[in-house]
């Protein structure tokens, strides 16, 4: 989760945050890191070039983008599925 938590500080351009800063199950949005719905895009876009992973649904979003681990655990399923 280390990597995925590297990519998503250079995807946000976050320069306050290290990525061991980002708790496992710390939330992404309002009261964890505070990400908006901008980020939101950034995240979806961060799957789909380093992953090659699209999200079928925009209604996945809030679940799969909960925390650094909900992510993690959508792109191993997403990824078993696509080889």
């Amino acid at each position: 989760m280390s990597d995925l938590k590297s990519q998503i500080v250079a995807q946000l351009n976050l320069q306050d945050i290290k990525p061991e800063d980002i708790g496992d199950d710390q939330p992404l949005f309002v009261e964890g890191l505070g990400l908006d719905s901008i980020d939101a895009l950034e995240l979806i876009v961060l799957l789909q070039q380093q992953y090659k992973i699209k999200l079928s649904n925009a209604d996945e979003g809030p679940k799969v983008f909960r925390t650094v681990r909900t992510m993690a655990e959508y792109i191993t399923a997403h990824q078993a599925q696509n080889s």
